[in-house]
């Protein structure tokens, strides 16, 4: 049994059909990259997952418990923390304030639960800016401080929508290295993205999304070794 565990899922935005029969998994302690170009349905995917779109028909499991159809608020208590691609930090906040205002008990963490200075540690450029206006930050700045408040909800799966975008690549490059730094202490995430270079070397498995239906799955090794998969899929 896998710790994430999506089958034959059906989800829509009204009447609108944006995922087909979708099943995938990821393993505890894994990183699974889920690439396609925009449209493909993947940020349609981690909704589903937290419950932001509920699927019509299929089921989804976290630790072989079912969590189709729970709201987002118990979704989230289970231990699946959410950066969407649009951030939604505070503003009107500083960078600690909007780290202390996500603090949670819930989930594991891996273990160890975090807190602002541990967060701090795997973002030391955030620890500079601890008292500055989250409204004030650069847009790289604004992504890792997405990511490091989700972490205060010490969630044991972290799933993450399109990370890299947006961002100068300088700042990719740093935020591949956070995030791989982040695997190593065993934390599992699904990472939605179009970059395949950035998530290249994070990755353990690939799915590759088509008009919300899986056209691909296989190791990333197998991926970015396969140049007939990537230009038939991705155009890369």
């Amino acid at each position: 049994m896998s710790f994430l565990e999506i089958h034959g899922v059906e989800a829509f935005y009204g009447d609108s059909h944006i995922l087909f029969d979708l099943s995938l998994a990821v393993d505890e302690g894994e990183v699974v990259c889920l690439l396609g170009r925009n449209g493909a349905g993947k940020t349609t995917t981690l909704k589903s997952i937290v419950g932001l779109v509920p699927p019509r028909s299929g089921r989804i499991t976290l630790r072989g418990h079912g969590v189709t159809g729970l709201a987002p608020y118990r979704i989230a208590r289970l231990g699946i923390g959410y950066v969407p691609e649009e951030r939604r930090i505070f503003g009107n906040l500083t960078v600690h304030e909007n780290l202390e205002v996500a603090r949670r008990t819930w989930g594991d963490g891996g273990g160890i639960a975090w807190t602002a200075e541990r967060v701090f540690e795997l973002f030391p450029h955030l620890a500079s800016l601890r008292g500055r206006m989250a409204g004030r930050l650069s847009g790289g700045e604004q992504q890792m401080l997405t990511i490091a408040r989700t972490l205060m909800g010490n969630p044991s799966l972290l799933l993450l929508d399109e990370p890299s975008e947006g961002l100068a690549p300088l700042v990719v490059e740093m935020l591949a290295v956070q995030l791989a730094r982040l695997k190593s202490t065993g934390l599992t995430m699904l990472v939605a993205e179009q970059n395949v270079h950035f998530v290249s070397e994070l990755g353990d498995r690939v799915y590759i999304l088509e008009k919300g239906t899986v056209r691909y799955q296989g190791s990333m090794r197998e991926f970015v070794s396969n140049e007939d998969v990537r230009r038939a899929h991705l155009a890369v």
